[in-house]
């Protein structure tokens, strides 16, 4: 599943997070305030939400999924390398955050007809991790070429390429039905969704504290002073922070979901804190390696609480709270936008520090589903 990995990492981390990085490059030779790239931003988010219910809708269509996550991302790539202006640039952002929202359900159906049953979770687990190397990668890039318009030509060269291998390599094995999506709802699942209301509304401000780092982190360490160099340097710490949740993924998910979540983001909100003033560069990046580390790893944290709360229904709960998560994306990125226009950008993450904390504080005295419900969905799934 190497080219799985590759195909997150290029939908992800080369591709829509990639905006955030060159959007210094992207201001100096297109003319476009800190408030139009916080709408440019948000639409990016909500085409990510579109091609996320798009995966759920045509989940048993993996190949179209994979098909339609390279075109997307390779196409809007490619836009952005060529466009003259806003009219063409902005579009190509939007369109090519499409391809994440469809890359992550299309690899989940593609990972879960290839392998048998007892390597699947470790499979998507590193399928999954792709996004931390492709932030690096960019940051590489970044680094390495000579424009950001030729970054984002290669970034659609390599997820296409990726895409391609997926395509080429994708073979079911023998006896696995088709994938239909489930009829009816359980006696016992009846008011269940009330249950989710806290890991979804902590996703939403999860999304939008976020959103601040990742769209003008490294606008605000340019105008903080930092060079070229060292920014892109502290972008880089942040694929390094995120790549290494495998290291804490094992003592991480020996806690109670609820006390990993509460714990993550309150990491996230202390390194957002320190990058609102951002000090001496060491620092910086230190900072964006653990926002790295404890953003990815809260987001391994809302999928157990789903789980948790709906067992028999993680799937669903998991696409619901990842929706959230990238809507308050969409809407942390307007705000934030707006609030840097007026009050500067180190005030934007104050503010997101503050709302990652009342993110934090939904995990407090989370209800969970009953015990015996927790069994018997444990018991139902596994392979027989």
């Amino acid at each position: 599943m190497v080219v799985g990995t590759c195909l997150v990492a290029g939908t992800y981390g080369l591709v829509r997070l990639a905006y955030g990085l060159f959007l210094p490059d992207i201001q100096a030779s297109v003319s476009m305030s800190s408030a139009v790239a916080g709408y440019v931003s948000s639409g990016a988010s909500a085409s990510y939400c579109l091609g996320a219910l798009a995966g759920l809708v045509l989940a048993g269509r993996p190949r179209l999924l994979v098909a339609g996550a390279l075109t997307t991302a390779a196409a809007g790539s490619l836009g952005m390398a060529l466009a003259p202006g806003t009219a063409v640039l902005v579009p190509a952002v939007v369109l090519a955050s499409a391809g994440a929202g469809l890359a992550s359900p299309a690899m989940v159906a593609v990972v879960a007809r290839t392998l048998q049953p007892e390597r699947v979770g470790a499979a998507q687990a590193r399928v999954n991790s792709g996004t931390g190397p492709g932030l690096v990668a960019a940051g590489v890039l970044a680094l390495v070429l000579p424009d950001w318009r030729v970054g984002f030509a290669v970034s659609a060269v390599l997820t296409a390429a990726a895409g391609l291998g997926v395509l080429l390599l994708d073979r079911p094995r023998a006896g696995i039905p088709p994938t239909t999506p489930p009829t009816g709802t359980p006696p016992g699942d009846r008011g269940r969704p009330a249950l989710l209301v806290r890991p979804v509304v902590g996703a939403f401000l999860l999304g939008a504290a976020s959103a601040t780092v990742w769209t003008y982190g490294r606008s605000h360490l340019v105008s903080s002073g930092a060079s070229e160099v060292g920014s892109v340097i502290a972008w880089i710490a942040l694929g390094v922070g995120g790549t290494a949740t495998v290291l804490t993924a094992g003592r991480l998910g020996a806690l109670p979901p609820t006390r990993a979540w509460t714990l993550t983001t309150v990491v996230v909100a202390a390194s957002v804190a320190v990058l609102a003033g951002p000090g001496p560069l060491p620092a910086a990046v230190a900072a964006c390696a653990v926002f790295g580390w404890a953003f990815v790893a809260a987001t391994s944290a809302l999928i157990a609480w789903t789980a948790d709360l709906a067992p028999d229904r993680a799937a669903e709960g998991t696409a619901a709270a990842f929706v959230a998560l990238v809507l308050g994306q969409a809407a942390g990125s307007a705000v934030a936008g707006a609030v840097a226009e007026g009050a500067g950008l180190g005030a934007a993450f104050l503010g997101a520090a503050a709302v990652t904390v009342v993110a934090a504080a939904s995990g407090l005295r989370s209800p969970r589903a009953p015990a015996e419900e927790r069994a018997e969905a444990r018991d139902a799934a596994v392979p027989r």
